[in-house]
């Protein structure tokens, strides 16, 4: 549900930064499989407080010491933009997958990365070729695959999770405008801030008590979120995006294994069809958007 601006490659070592995205959407399905089963039994404010709390805790020990100046943002207001849309994808994602199979959840989130690319016309100022609308379109076909509106598969909770992928996209877009102004650690910490803050005065009110084993998991999953973006900080520390990215897509391998170990869920065809058509149109996007880039470097050097 997540991504972070690239940071500044450390090494060049390819197979580690697969090895790190393959880890990275581990982590984060392990959080959403947590906040699912947590989800049964406590109320959904209450699992978010503790995804966004122990995820802001964790990242302050993290930094120990140099807490004070790794906190320091050259743009604030995108960072306090940017962890309100991460905030508010949380709350939709969580209250979808209450009611959707992971797997399901896990596909419609896949839509971030076309909606990204709709998006960056008016709030990045990019242009989009004609190859690229078509892999749009076919993105949006297959979320309609998922979906199947005129049916009673339709349900509320998949627009929930629609509206998840769009605040999930608006999150990567205000990620690519803060760009490298500021150092992956202060993203991550602002990560967690908005979420934290809100949910710390709103919990209260629909606090449930916690079995004892409950407080670990509430705890676990504030640090799996928070391995997560760590490991998403390594892989692109160690290859470029071009080559770790569409392995992002591993996760639906990781929601439909957990899904049915935890939940006895398995995706069903239609949702297994529009996951090869909107992983399709993403990578195919993704390409297109590496093509031009190439393009364009090139000429630069001319």
């Amino acid at each position: 549900m997540t991504s972070l601006a690239t940071p500044a490659q450390s090494s060049d070592n390819h197979l580690l930064g697969i090895v790190w995205m393959l880890a990275t959407m581990f982590w984060f399905v392990t959080l959403d499989s947590t906040a699912k089963y947590l989800i049964q039994t406590y109320p959904v404010v209450q699992v978010i407080w503790a995804r966004f709390f122990f995820h802001l805790l964790f990242v302050v020990l993290l930094m120990g010491p140099q807490l004070s100046t790794r906190i320091k943002s050259q743009n604030l207001l995108h960072q306090c933009l940017r962890s309100l849309f991460m905030f508010s994808t949380t709350v939709l994602f969580f209250v979808g997958i209450s009611f959707l199979p992971l797997a399901t959840a896990s596909t419609i989130m896949f839509m971030s990365p076309v909606i990204v690319t709709l998006l960056s016309i008016p709030l990045l100022g990019e242009k989009v070729g004609p190859r690229r609308w078509v892999g749009i379109a076919i993105g949006f076909v297959g979320a309609l695959v998922v979906m199947r509106p005129g049916t009673d598969s339709l349900q509320l909770s998949i627009l929930v999770v629609l509206a998840a992928a769009f605040t999930n996209a608006l999150y990567q877009v205000f990620t690519r405008k803060l760009g490298t102004r500021d150092s992956p650690m202060t993203s991550l910490f602002y990560t967690g801030v908005i979420g934290a803050l809100v949910t710390t005065v709103v919990a209260p009110f629909y606090w449930q008590p916690v079995a004892a084993f409950d407080w670990l998991l509430f705890v676990f999953a504030g640090i799996a979120g928070g391995i997560g973006h760590l490991c998403l900080i390594r892989a692109f520390r160690y290859a470029p995006a071009s080559v770790v990215a569409p392995f992002s897509y591993s996760s639906l391998l990781w929601a439909t294994t957990f899904g049915f170990v935890l939940f006895g869920d398995l995706p069903g065809a239609w949702t297994l069809s529009g996951a090869a058509l909107i992983i399709g149109s993403g990578l195919y996007i993704f390409h297109r958007e590496q093509a031009l880039k190439r393009s364009t470097s090139k000429a630069g050097g001319l």
